[in-house]
């Protein structure tokens, strides 16, 4: 229960369906989410019975796990009479923000809240479920759990198209697909928020977290600089050719796609299109530079039995915001011997970005997906 309405009405759901639901809120480490489970030091820490009310929403919001989530998933859960149990992830939760910083010095594009699911939500919560006894772990993401042919669990887009979280989701292990339930995955959002009017539930219109929580201010270089031995150094930009056009203040600054920022006049739009992240160099190009015929990716999870030899079509996503393209996957291998998939897209895709997931998809169903090791450009 991260305080927010969508994991509120999960819970509620859960409970008028004759579950046994038990709540749980993540503490990662955040100076206010320390300040929000102050006293609550133990791996579990039954707080549903706190007399305190605060007001919903407290005012101000940083994002998901903030001291105001804490305060209202508290509120929600003693309004519905479960337990609640804050959890400390703050040590877990570290990998997460070293795994971010270590992606920009890299020169990839990290996604934090895919990996904060794969490894603590879908992960670390799973091994604390098994330790209390619960058969499953629910959440309130826009997605949906369903059966194959075989009686094999699958993860199934959520009914609200605009909402649908499956490509957060997609690193989830079959077996653990066998153990979530995400009981909002297939009611609008709009719906959602009806629900928890009609259930009294005091975040009802509490508005959606936006921001990474670790990064309230939006500012991802400035944190990448605190946290990166020497900071930041100055590198060129350069054209396609190699030709030097500028110099930036840190390649970590930028991501393939990016227009703003580069203070450069050209007399026509021009946009970031590659990184190289040992150079220090940023490349810039036109937006027809950022077209990509397919990718590769690495450290693949794949949903739907054996990787497929020969290519098979499949719907393309390779970013959570962005539209689905068709394609075609088969499977691949590196020059070291790792397995990857390697992709080919229909039509191209502009701003393939090394370090974004890829999620392919049969239809509605989730079949596997990896992460962007590079583009393959228009040129070959």
């Amino acid at each position: 229960m991260s305080g927010g309405v969508d994991s509120s009405v999960a819970a509620a759901l859960l409970q008028r369906a004759g579950w046994e639901a038990v709540g749980a809120f993540m503490r990662l480490g955040s100076d206010d989410s320390i300040e929000a489970a102050e006293g609550y030091d133990n791996l579990f820490d039954d707080c549903a019975t706190d007399p305190s009310q605060p007001k919903p929403g407290g005012g101000r919001h940083q994002g998901c796990c903030s001291v105001n989530d804490a305060a209202d998933a508290r509120l929600v859960a003693a309004h519905l009479g479960v337990p609640f149990y804050v959890i400390n992830f703050k040590r877990d939760f570290g990998r997460v923000i070293d795994y971010f910083v270590d992606e920009y010095n890299a020169g990839r594009t990290p996604n934090p809240c895919v990996r904060c699911n794969d490894w603590l939500k879908f992960g670390r919560l799973h091994d604390y479920a098994a330790s209390i006894g619960a058969q499953y772990v629910a959440s309130g993401h826009y997605a949906r759990v369903g059966r194959d042919e075989h009686g094999r669990a699958t993860l199934t887009r959520g009914r609200d198209v605009g909402k649908d979280q499956s490509y957060v989701l997609f690193g989830t292990t079959p077996a653990k697909l066998e153990r979530m339930l995400l009981p909002i995955g297939d009611l609008q959002k709009s719906r959602v928020r009806e629900l928890a009017e009609a259930l009294g539930l005091p975040v009802f219109d509490k508005p959606d977290s936006q921001e990474i929580c670790f990064v309230p201010d939006r500012d991802y270089a400035r944190l990448v600089e605190r946290r990166t031995q020497g900071g930041l150094d100055e590198g060129e930009i350069v054209d396609t050719s190699g030709a030097v056009l500028g110099t930036h203040g840190g390649q970590q600054r930028f991501t393939i796609g990016q227009r703003r920022g580069l203070d450069l006049a050209m007399g026509y739009p021009i946009y970031v299109v590659d990184k190289d992240a040992e150079a220090n160099r940023v490349v810039v190009g036109t937006k027809a530079d950022l077209a990509a015929t397919g990718c590769v990716a690495g450290k693949v999870n794949w949903l739907d039995g054996a990787l497929p030899d020969d290519w098979r079509p499949c719907g393309v996503k390779v970013r959570y915001n962005g539209g689905e393209g068709a394609g075609a996957v088969r499977v691949a291998t590196d020059g070291d011997g790792a397995t990857d998939i390697e992709l080919r897209f229909d039509a191209s895709i502009e701003a393939v970005t090394p370090g974004q997931a890829v999620v392919c998809y049969d239809g509605d169903r989730v079949i596997g997906g990896g992460w962007i090791d590079r583009a393959v450009r228009a040129a070959g």
